[in-house]
């Protein structure tokens, strides 16, 4: 029974596939390490890096069983199409990133050792570069406006006057039934006027509508809300 097996790994040697993994491993981490000292927003987290290193390594993986086999990637295919990603994720960059280290992976997989390792460089140098000088910023900064009234009353005029008086733009981006539909909570997206403070609008606002919760996030566009 044992003497029928068959030894598959015979299209790569041992070396190729110690190359393999421990290429695509260093790359991984280089992209790890760059994704960590460009990243801005407060939802870090250190489960999102290790995985980059794990799928870089795992397609570097893949590709070594698949080699140039159809049959072999038809099959993992359908294999991997059981997995489900519960997690949302919150920037298009990250989404690169996942991306970038899958590439790498199968390069390294397909044994293109010296294309895995230029590209790698090349495109963590453009990361890096595009960090530094702070590339494609809108130098607009806006706020979220956040305030809480009581439903069956209008407040819309009152909250408008407000942020005529202290923005230079404001928008409505939503209206919402909150604490069991007992408050209206709506959102503003605007931009405040020079010399205007964020506090002072949550006063003002406060004033005109009965003390109600009133919140101001400065700089959204760098914030996870």
């Amino acid at each position: 029974m044992f003497s029928e097996l068959q030894d598959l790994s015979g299209t790569f040697s041992v070396a190729d596939i110690v190359l393999s993994l421990v290429i695509s491993f260093a790359l991984s981490m280089m992209v790890g390490y760059v994704y960590r000292a460009t990243h801005r927003n407060v939802s870090y987290s250190q489960s999102y890096v290790q995985t980059l290193v794990i799928i870089g390594v795992i397609v570097a993986m893949i590709l070594l069983v698949v080699g140039s086999n159809l049959a072999r990637a038809f099959s993992l295919v359908g294999a991997l199409s059981v997995v489900r990603f519960r997690n949302a994720i919150k920037e298009t960059r990250d989404v690169g990133f996942i991306f970038l280290v899958m590439g790498l992976g199968m390069a390294c997989g397909a044994r293109f050792y010296a294309l895995a390792v230029i590209a790698g460089i090349t495109i963590c140098v453009i990361i890096l570069v595009m960090h530094k000088f702070n590339m494609f910023q809108l130098n607009v900064q806006r706020q979220v406006v956040k305030v809480q009234v009581p439903a069956g009353e209008d407040y819309t005029q009152v909250i408008q006057d407000v942020l005529i008086d202290f923005t230079n733009e404001f928008e409505l981006v939503s209206t919402e039934s909150i604490r069991g539909g007992a408050l209206t909570e709506v959102f503003y997206t605007v931009r405040l006027k020079k010399g205007r403070e964020p506090g002072a609008l949550v006063e003002a606002l406060r004033d005109r509508t009965m003390g109600q919760r009133v919140t101001v996030l400065t700089g959204y566009d760098q914030t996870d809300l």
